[in-house]
């Protein structure tokens, strides 16, 4: 997201005074392109609050007023990914951090009777380069990413279909509570387990808001890594 910023704004890389405001503020972000419009919002003195708060408007307001294309901010985000990826593999994959026990949890789940799957909106290519580097042989055709180009929701129909499963016997951890929210709106996926992962890049707000949710279960790491999914 830095070097991405210096060439959107043609500006020195910018030093550590906001890592600490941009890992609290990372869950408010949904796709890419957002990243380093992020760091323009803290370089330009918004509030922590308002950015937690009101997101959607704080960045229009920037892509607006800084005449600025999402599309092209996401290419020139991808296109530094790429470079460091090619030249730079081992450093990039350096930058990456796995959650405690998600690994070993992982490579649990492989080596029981439990489907695994993992749908992303990161592409498929970075998440296999990520699980390598880790050491977890997960099979490729397992990892659903943001190229096949469709709702999350619709992943998991083809999955039922494919597999032949019932709903119930589906669990999908997620930790954007607004691809739950699709998945508990389709009719047809009635019975899948939802689960919002507490660890992942949701606010407290959001947590809070299904902690009496019919259909949506909170789920913490520590559940997650004793979570016995062939029950």
């Amino acid at each position: 997201s830095n070097l991405a910023y210096t060439k959107i704004w043609s500006s020195p890389k910018l030093g550590t005074e906001f890592e600490s405001a941009f890992r609290r503020l990372r869950p408010v972000i949904e796709t890419g392109w957002e990243m380093p419009v992020l760091l323009r919002a803290l370089k330009l003195g918004k509030s922590l609050e308002s950015i937690e708060s009101n997101w959607s408007a704080v960045s229009k307001e920037i892509i607006t007023s800084e005449n600025l294309e999402p599309k092209a901010i996401a290419q020139t985000l991808d296109q530094v990914r790429d470079r460091l990826i090619v030249e730079e593999l081992d450093n990039w994959l350096a930058l990456q951090r796995f959650y405690p026990g998600v690994i070993p949890k992982l490579q649990s789940l492989l080596q029981g009777n439990t489907l695994v799957y993992i749908i992303s909106t990161k592409e498929g290519r970075f998440i296999k380069a990520l699980l390598e580097q880790a050491g977890v042989q997960f099979p490729p055709e397992s990892i659903i990413g943001k190229e096949i180009k469709q709702p999350k929701y619709q992943t998991l129909t083809q999955l039922l279909a494919k597999h032949n499963c019932q709903p119930h016997q589906m669990w999908f951890i997620e930790d954007r509570l607004q691809a739950l929210e699709l998945v508990a709106q389709q009719p047809h996926l009635q019975g899948v387990g939802l689960f919002l992962a507490t660890w992942g890049y949701n606010t407290p707000a959001v947590r809070a808001s299904v902690s009496n949710h019919p259909l949506i279960q909170l789920l913490s790491l520590e559940e997650f890594e004793k979570f016995n999914f062939e029950n």
